[in-house]
């Protein structure tokens, strides 16, 4: 049997672990390998969650995501990287610090801070140090509606309000803004907004009804490292990721008691026409 060793693209997640398999790492780390990228991690935290919510969060410490960081760009090298939950103010210094000071390639940001039904999850103090700290360095951030109030500082209820927030945003220092309209009403449901400091887009795609939609916010930012990895611009990098997450929501995993994840995998179930 001959032997063909492959050379991939590499990207990396920076983020929590999901015992429940629908978001953080796992979901990072499915979404990269769909894209025929391999998936190294950073754990920021571990959590105790299923289908009907998060029980237990335990933060690893600071020292422990920089090793993990150094350890993989040191050897392996990265293509790209992602954040997701980073939990707190020292762990988010830390990415900071390394994402800075090891110059970590084509950075997606998302800004884990507040859930698609407004719950917020880090304290002030772990939101101005992501604000100051982290998002001047990304290439893109992809804050959801409520994510993007606080950001911003606007109340956001019209897709003026998407833009008007959008650029506001971009103020803070990132190449690139996403505002994620999941969490919008109506007609604006999934309507996303994206501006490179150039050229202000809106993003629509068609909108998807089940209640099985855990980790979209995860995969969207895993699917746009994905394809920055492979070499795409940032533009195409975005609107290839919404196509592949339409995709996923279309078959959903209906499993635990509450609400499932996106199938990532959707193209081995063979159920496409």
């Amino acid at each position: 049997m001959t032997i063909v060793a492959l050379r991939v693209p590499v990207a990396m997640t920076i983020a929590g672990s999901d015992s429940g398999g629908g978001a953080g790492i796992q979901a990072d780390l499915r979404t990269f390998a769909f894209h025929k990228v391999h998936g190294t991690s950073a754990i920021t935290c571990v959590t105790a969650q299923n289908t009907l919510g998060v029980t237990r969060v335990d933060a690893l410490p600071p020292e422990s995501v920089t090793a993990q960081v150094a350890a993989i760009v040191s050897d392996i090298g990265v293509q790209a990287v992602k954040t997701g939950m980073l939990l707190n103010q020292a762990i988010i210094a830390a990415v900071a610090q390394q994402a800075e000071a090891l110059q970590l390639p084509n950075f997606v940001v998302d800004p884990v801070m507040v859930s698609r039904v407004g719950a917020q999850l880090i304290d002030d103090d772990a939101i101005s140090t992501l604000r100051s700290g982290l998002i001047p360095l990304a290439t893109i951030v992809t804050p959801n509606r409520y994510e993007a109030q606080l950001l911003s500082g606007l109340s956001i209820h019209t897709l003026a309000d998407m833009e008007a927030a959008t650029r506001q945003i971009y103020q803070l220092g990132a190449k690139a803004v996403l505002v994620k309209g999941g969490g919008m009403e109506g007609l604006l449901r999934g309507v996303d907004v994206f501006f490179d400091g150039d050229r202000l887009e809106t993003l629509r795609t068609e909108q998807v009804e089940t209640k099985n939609t855990h980790g979209t916010g995860c995969t969207l930012s895993a699917s746009i490292a994905a394809h920055l990895a492979l070499g795409h611009d940032l533009r195409s990098s975005v609107r290839l990721a919404k196509d592949y997450v339409t995709c996923a929501l279309k078959f959903p995993l209906d499993i635990g008691k509450g609400q499932g994840p996106v199938g990532h995998f959707f193209p081995l179930l063979n159920l496409l026409p």
